[in-house]
Formats: structure tokens, sequence, C-alpha cells
């Protein structure tokens, strides 16, 4: 086995503090000879860490076939620094695949000492909201604006330590060691991907609110509700994410979103239909304790479609019951709406319940 020590000088890219101590952090990246654990082996494990005021990087080498236990102990005696283990899908890859190489092994050695910071899985439920194209790493980079070439895949990369373990020339060992040291120098360039759970999983501030009037290609106005609400987190990249009808824009600590309201007549639908008469000139329904005074031939048993009362105006939609008297155009419907002037936005508490709706709805559940 080979081991290699050196200080790195690394960009300074997210507030790491919000993760843990910087003392505790250990990020860690290996390379190995395939997918599985139980048909291939691992040949090369790096780690970067904070360490008098400086970022170091170390990283085992397996220099021969049957150096691979050698490094299992080497990084797991390491691990027992730290705290909190940063790495990219690792949860998915890196660490079942040590931990099965272990067990070939017959090593106890485990996670159970450090707590999981995998950035993979923190973006994970904000895929479609940010319109990444996919969750590889190389997808965060172009969203972030990261520009990384990566001379070899992983692919080839097994075939040069294939190669290197029959020859043992220098360039092959070169160009390993640098592929691996570049991911984990690489690693800080993707974090500020994690300041957008960060600004979304947080309370926002209402900081205003108004109602605004567009026309329509035919010519008929219809209101929207913009919202402006602010963060204590800030994003580094704006990003706009819409399904009607809804509209959202970030940009910076700032969120706008922008809901089309429904102007016109709406229906309360009452549930226990059977109490209830349907009145034929009025079009609303009436308890039959009110009803029962009304002439037989200007009413009928009320149906689930007709036990209803009506009111016009504009009106604001909700995702899930959240206000009543919850409006809808039909009874089965699952968009319903409040009255505008019943809409308590600026109660903080329904503010955080209604934007939770929004994502939800943009495809994001907080």
């Amino acid at each position: 086995m080979i081991t290699i020590n050196r200080q790195l000088d690394l960009p300074d890219t997210y507030p790491l503090e919000r993760i843990g101590a910087l003392a505790d952090l250990l990020f860690f990246d290996i390379e190995t000879t395939g997918f599985s654990g139980d048909s291939s082996s691992l040949y090369l494990i790096g780690c970067t860490w904070y360490q008098n005021d400086s970022w170091h990087l170390i990283q085992w080498f397996a220099d021969t076939a049957d150096a691979e236990e050698e490094l299992l102990h080497a990084f797991f005696s390491f691990l027992k620094n730290f705290r909190i283990l940063i790495h990219f899908n690792g949860d998915g890859f890196d660490i079942p695949y040590l931990l099965k190489r272990c067990g070939h092994y017959g090593l106890s050695y485990d996670f159970s000492g450090v707590e999981s910071l995998d950035i993979y899985k923190r973006i994970k439920p904000y895929r479609r909201l940010l319109g990444l194209d996919s969750l590889k790493q190389k997808a965060i980079e172009q969203f972030l604006g990261v520009s990384r070439r990566d001379t070899y895949s992983g692919g080839q990369l097994i075939e040069v330590y294939q190669d290197y373990l029959t020859t043992h020339e220098q360039f092959l060992y070169d160009l390993l060691i640098l592929h691996n040291a570049d991911d984990l120098k690489g690693m800080p360039k993707i974090l500020p991907i994690l300041n957008y759970p960060d600004f979304l999983e947080h309370g926002f501030r209402l900081s205003g609110h108004q109602i605004l009037e567009q026309t329509d290609i035919f010519g008929t106005p219809h209101h929207l509700l913009e919202l402006t609400c602010d963060s204590d987190f800030s994003v580094p990249v704006p990003f706009e994410a819409e399904s009607a009808p809804v509209r959202c824009e970030v940009q910076r600590h700032r969120l706008t979103m922008t809901i089309d309201l429904f102007d016109g007549t709406l229906k309360h639908f009452y549930p226990n239909y059977k109490d209830y008469y349907y009145l034929i000139y009025e079009d609303t329904a009436v308890h039959k304790s009110v009803g029962e005074f009304v002439d037989k031939s200007a009413r009928t048993r009320a149906t689930a479609r007709t036990c209803y009362t009506r009111q016009s105006g504009c009106f604001v939609p909700q995702f899930e019951p959240l206000w009543e008297p919850v409006m809808k155009q039909e009874p089965k419907d699952k968009l319903s709406y409040v009255p505008l002037e019943q809409f308590p936005i600026t109660d903080p508490d329904c503010l955080s319940a209604y934007l939770r709706q929004l994502f939800h709805h943009l495809g994001v559940r907080l």
C-alpha cells in the first residue's frame, strides 16, 4: 500500500459550519474495479479534512492486488477521528461497497460512529424544482456554472489500474492518483448546491403581496396573487419553476410566488346532502328545516352535485383544504378555493402552510 499525504488549497464555497465543526468533517471518495462489492475490488480511497488552519489530502493506494485489506484498515482507523462524513452518492455506492469489502475479509468495521451527509441525497428532492437534467455530479456542476473536464471515465480507469498492476509504470500511477485527487478537490465546487435545501427548508418572511391583473389572448382580464418572501439563506444561481396555476421565482434570498386566481362563481358543497333540498329556481340548497316551507314544485331532494350554495368573486386556489369555506366548481374537484377577502395570508403560520402546498404542487414536499 502507498500512502500520500499533502496539504491542499481548497476554495471557500459554502459555510461548512452549517454542517458541523470543521475539525469534525471528513470528505471522501473511493475508486474501484467495478460496481459490485462482491465481484470487484477497492484500489484507492481519498479523503480531505481541515487541520491547523489548512486543508489536507490523504490517499491510500493499493499498489498490489493483495493490498486492499490494508486500505480498509487504514481508512477505518483514520475515520475514528471524525464525526461527519461528507460525500456524493456515498450512501448509495461508496459506503455499501466498503462494507461489502469488509465482509469479504471478515472485518467488523462500520460507519456507526459517524453521521453521513450525502450531497446527492440532500439535493434529490429538489431535482424537479431546480430543473436538473439528472442528479449526476456533472449535471450539478453545469447548473452551478462549474467547469471541469474529465480526461478519463471510471471504466477507462479500471483498465489503467489493471495495466499499472502489470507494469507499475509511474505515469499510470500518477494518472490514478490525480483523478481521485481531482474528484476530491472538485467536491467543494458543488457544495454550493446545499444552499438550495437550506433556502427551501427554512421559514420565509412575507415582505409584500399584491393583486395583479393580466389580459389573456381573448382580451379577458384575470387576476393573480403575487407573494414576495425573504429568507435568511441565499442561493448562488437563480431559478424558476412553473406548474399551473403556480409560478415560482428565486433570486438570492428572495422568493416570489405568483398564483393565478379564479374570477367568477364557485360553489360550496355540503357533505350531508340528504339533509337538504335543492331550490330549482334559486339554484341553491337549503336545509330541510327551511326547505319544507318551500312549495314542493320549486324544490327537489338535493344530490351530491346539487347540494351547494354559490358565491361570486375572486378566489385563491388551495391544493388541500386549509381554510373554510371550501369553494369548488364540481364536488369531486381536487383543486379548491377560498375567497380572496378571507385568505389569511399575513398570518405567519398560514403563510408557511400555504407555501408548503405551493412547493408540493411544484414537485417538492417540505
